[in-house]
């Protein structure tokens, strides 16, 4: 379908479509910022704490080939709803935890739920949206959560000011009961791969895997280092902020403003995606982010670190939605979501090594080397990218 096509509108669909995701996203961000400190009052050590708090991306990771077989077998809306009861359960969990064990089973539940969410929405949004229209659908989306995820603790706020930090869970709750009842309406669409799945008998994990091994050792790999920087970017602010002296507030504010940039770029950003190709975004995005956090380490005060913040926020901004879309290009059509599976498992593996690269290189010599190193990867990504990625729209 040419790009210039009017006949399909994203203005339609905004509801169903990505108001589950925003409510979604605000519920976890409610929750995000009291993990550890609500570790830390049911008698959890520091580092347990943090294992705690890590207990949601291992669980991501745990679902993503499950929640593959769960969208194919029952459909995007009963996944998504389900995604939404598992989390009010989790919520439930950790209201009335009193052990840190029970409250990280919690923690992993949540996990698990965001997992099963994201690739039903992702799959179905695929299926609803025309090729020619497909990087808008998948930017939005990575920017209705990040939305959510923003406004997340300024919602949680007023509730913890009234009640605790139970307030957040609280928050949270709500919002993932608005993601649950919103994903009530959205229909059940009849996608290739249910049709496949009674027609003809699927190829095994592992044979789907080789089947599909060039796509996941380049392009695969790019986007997983994509998420490595991606997640170093949320640890090296605060960090390198500490280590040059400033105080907490000012370290808030340079993450908040980075976080608003970031928000503002997604559209625009998925309709260059759509009208010149893939490549035109994806490669901007990670120099840009590249070249940011290797000068990182040269700043020495609030103002630099801001500018450089804020450049970064841009690269991380233009590239909103990059992961799923070409992950949704490059998926078949009669297998996509158990493909989309193992992708989220690839690029959530970048996501969980980045961070340990950073902590290793930074045991090793210095938090700069390590920064430094984590800003290298957007320039091999990059190389990727420009190696591998079609130069044009899929639909040309």
């Amino acid at each position: 379908m040419p790009p210039s096509s009017d006949s399909f509108s994203l203005a339609r669909i905004a509801l169903p479509a990505f108001g589950p995701s925003l409510l979604f996203g605000l519920g976890e961000g409610a929750i995000y910022p009291v993990l550890a400190l609500s570790a830390r009052d049911l008698g959890a050590s520091s580092a347990l704490a943090g294992l705690i708090v890590a207990l949601i991306g291992i669980g991501s990771m745990m679902a993503n080939l499950p929640a593959a077989m769960l969208a194919n077998r029952y459909g995007e809306r009963r996944a998504m709803v389900g995604a939404s009861l598992l989390c009010m359960a989790a919520m439930a969990l950790c209201l009335a935890a009193r052990t840190p064990w029970v409250f990280g089973l919690g923690v992993l539940m949540i996990g698990l739920a965001s997992s099963i969410f994201l690739l039903a929405r992702q799959t179905y949004l695929i299926e609803a949206v025309p090729v020619h229209m497909r990087a808008r659908a998948m930017s939005t989306l990575g920017g209705t959560m990040r939305v959510g995820l923003f406004a997340g603790p300024f919602v949680s706020a007023g509730l913890i000011h009234l009640m605790g930090l139970q307030g957040a869970y609280w928050a949270a709750l709500l919002a993932f009961l608005g993601a649950g009842l919103l994903a009530l309406a959205v229909p059940d669409l009849e996608t290739r791969d249910r049709i496949a799945h009674r027609n003809a008998p699927h190829l095994s994990l592992a044979g789907l895997a080789r089947a599909h091994a060039g796509i996941f050792l380049t392009l695969g790999v790019a986007t997983a280092l994509v998420s490595a920087i991606r997640a170093c970017r949320q640890i090296v602010i605060p960090l390198w902020a500490d280590e040059i002296g400033l105080e907490a507030t000012a370290t808030a504010l340079i993450y908040g403003i980075m976080g608003g940039v970031d928000m503002l770029l997604f559209y625009p950003a998925g309709r260059i995606m759509d009208l010149r190709g893939r490549l035109w975004v994806a490669l901007p995005s990670m120099l840009i982010m590249g070249a940011s956090l290797i000068a990182i380490p040269w700043t020495a005060g609030f103002a630099a670190l801001l500018a450089v913040s804020m450049i970064l926020g841009v690269g991380n901004g233009i590239g909103s939605g990059i992961i799923m879309t070409i992950g949704a290009d490059a998926s078949p059509a009669t297998d996509r979501t158990r493909f989309l599976g193992i992708w989220r498992l690839i690029t959530d593996l970048g996501g969980g090594g980045g961070p340990l690269l950073l902590s290793g290189v930074t045991a090793a010599l210095s938090l700069a080397s390590g920064i430094t190193a984590i800003g290298a990867l957007g320039f091999i990504a990059a190389w990727m990218f420009w190696r591998w990625l079609p130069r044009t729209p899929p639909f040309s």
